[in-house]
């Protein structure tokens, strides 16, 4: 018998075996638009240290004094630089902008990109496709410094904001180049009741991810709703 056939084969790492992220301090950069406010309420009435980031500190502090559960405010470098985690929430168009003012203050951080690029018009929104592939992927390239990942697409911002909601029913769909930094993000959607993160593959399959938030806006539409995701058999 070889070496090899008697050596034991380690066990398979169990995919829902997740991180402590309790610790963490998550920065929002666009913390005051509906779908930032919302993810920071979330994460802090779930116990996470959050702070919101605007560009304006004032702005920054009176989302944060609105939302309470200990969120903060500061101007977006401050924010950055003081967080673990820094979910970009910002509007698409000044997404490149804002990532490349930041390059510094967000240089070695774990980066979790949501922004869905998107158009609209008389037929109703649209998914864009910017010259690097993906939202996500633009952030990438901007920060080469940074742990880029993509997810919290897909998430209502009306469910979000709403204290009369426990649960927020949806899935998280994860995307990122490290299974660690993957990990913690999932954990991290994972601290809020209801959702799960998933693991769906590496940046360079983002784009379809943030393109399906278009679909979804077509599904509130027709049929009045708040529609989330869930991946089933996982």
């Amino acid at each position: 018998m070889t070496s090899t056939d008697s050596a034991q084969k380690a066990p398979a790492k169990d995919p829902w075996d997740l991180p402590d992220v309790s610790g963490l301090v998550v920065g929002v950069l666009g913390g005051t638009g509906p779908q930032g406010k919302g993810l920071a309420y979330r994460l802090a009435r779930a116990g996470q240290k959050v702070i919101i980031g605007s560009r304006a500190t004032d702005r920054a502090q009176a989302a944060a004094d609105e939302l309470g559960h200990g969120v903060e405010g500061a101007d977006n470098a401050e924010t950055a630089r003081r967080s673990d985690i820094v979910i970009v929430a910002v509007p698409w168009d000044g997404h490149g902008k804002t990532l490349e003012s930041l390059r510094g203050e967000l240089a070695g951080k774990l980066v979790v990109d949501c922004v869905n690029p998107l158009g609209f018009d008389k037929q109703g929104a649209y998914a864009l496709k910017p010259e690097e592939g993906s939202a996500a992927e633009q952030a990438a390239a901007l920060l080469p410094d940074s742990r880029v990942t993509a997810a919290f697409h897909h998430l209502s911002a009306v469910l979000l904001q709403d204290p009369e909601i426990a649960e927020i029913d949806t899935d998280v769909m994860v995307l990122g180049e490290e299974r660690a930094d993957v990990e913690i993000v999932q954990a991290l959607a994972g601290r809020i009741p209801g959702m799960r993160g998933i693991f769906a593959g590496r940046l360079r399959n983002a784009h379809q991810v943030e393109s399906l938030v278009a679909n979804l806006i077509s599904v509130n539409r027709r049929y009045k709703a708040h529609a989330g995701l869930r991946v089933t058999d996982v």
